[in-house]
């Protein structure tokens, strides 16, 4: 009941200007890292292989970087699904702290205002969140071949435990900070697991999935304040 109370709190809220807000910022920012990606991509298959090239037999050719740039922007179009969410998770991250405020403006107005996270701080987890969420994400693919049947399942497992050990860790860190966060945290391990696999689960709808980091924020600062009242 807990976590279904959470997220029907959370979704009563969606349409808070502070989380369209939060929204609008990491959409706009995880598609500018996409674009840059690609440029980067498309820069060092430039530098590589030139406008000409000599390969074997044909001898001299003219079109293969014009080749490789347009498979190049199909890989980066195929991979896109699959990094785009985890990459806007990540960065969106950065200004969930506004979210969880909003939260707690609401639905618990007598907590005492707190210190908002440094900028610095907050890059630095944000770094560090994507950096996880993307090599776990691209060794998951090799799993995904060898066990398509289990994908899906692969896929909610390990983004729900990343994504729920993230969301209660930063609406837990601003109360009690990041040591009682790891501390709660390790009290409700499955709790917060399955409420980051659910989730994980609108991850594999497009366009809904891009709510899924203001959703989680939400929610799980509600699931923090719940966990903590219990005895």
């Amino acid at each position: 009941m807990t976590i279904l109370n959470s997220f029907t709190l959370a979704l009563g809220q969606l349409g808070d200007p502070r989380f369209r807000k939060v929204l609008f910022l990491g959409i706009g920012l995880t598609l500018a890292l996409l674009v840059a990606s690609y440029a980067g991509f498309l820069w060092l298959i430039n530098a590589l292989v030139g406008e000409d090239a000599t390969l074997p037999v044909l001898g001299q050719v003219t079109w293969l970087d014009d080749l490789l740039s347009w498979s190049s922007l199909l890989f980066m179009l195929v991979l896109s699904v699959f990094l785009m969410v985890p990459v806007a998770s990540a960065i969106t991250s950065m200004f969930l702290d506004d979210v969880a405020q909003a939260v707690e403006d609401r639905h618990y107005p007598a907590l005492p205002k707190v210190t908002p996270v440094p900028f610095w701080d907050a890059l630095r987890d944000t770094v560090n969140f994507l950096g996880v969420l993307l090599l776990a994400n691209l060794l998951a693919l090799l799993l995904y071949v060898f066990f398509p049947p289990f994908a899906p399942l692969i896929f909610w497992s390990l983004n729900g435990f990343l994504l729920g050990r993230e969301y209660f860790t930063l609406a837990a860190m601003r109360r009690l900070g990041r040591d009682g966060a790891r501390k709660l945290r390790a009290r409700h391990g499955g709790t917060i697991w399955l409420a980051g696999t659910l989730m994980a689960m609108p991850l594999s709808v497009p366009v809904v999935n891009l709510l899924v980091p203001i959703l989680g924020a939400a929610t799980f600062t509600h699931i923090f304040h719940a966990l903590q009242a219990r005895p």
